[in-house]
């Protein structure tokens, strides 16, 4: 089984305090930030930052739907958050770092353990354009609650 490694970068406009408090309102602002290919969303445990677990389902084709159920961890107070997922070896990390005046510069990493195999090169290929849309289309909602 291969690593397999997502980065989605982008600078977004609010203070890097107030982009880590939107990603990490699980019961707000995340909740209402999620693209179409996230179903079933819930709260389990807590709704803000760490100490947070969150369910979904996560559509990353027609055919190929995940159970995530993470838990949400700091690595990096003030800096990043960690969504676990339960599952499997899906991480995903948030980190928020400081850009230009009143802007911030926002880095998504996601990894799994991949499969092996013809369908570990299907994923290798097509599951990275999947990660990519869902966190530009996470950003991209979140973008306009930071106003």
């Amino acid at each position: 089984m291969a690593q397999i490694k997502v980065v989605v970068e982008r600078v977004v406009t609010a203070a890097p305090a107030a982009v880590l408090d939107a990603l990490g309102d699980y019961k707000g602002v995340r909740a209402e930030a999620w693209p179409e290919m996230i179903t079933d969303y819930e709260v389990v445990e807590g709704g803000t930052a760490a100490g947070t677990r969150i369910r979904y389902r996560l559509h990353a084709t027609r055919r190929r739907i995940r159970n995530v159920d993470a838990i949400v961890s700091a690595p990096d107070p003030g800096r990043s958050l960690l969504e676990a997922d339960q599952n499997s070896t899906l991480r995903t990390v948030w980190t928020v770092l400081p850009a230009a005046a009143g802007a911030s510069q926002v880095s998504v990493e996601t990894s799994w353990a991949g499969a092996g195999g013809v369908g570990g090169f299907f994923e290798r290929t097509f599951a990275p354009i999947g990660i990519r849309k869902l966190w530009n289309g996470v950003l991209d909602n979140i973008q306009p609650r930071l106003g």
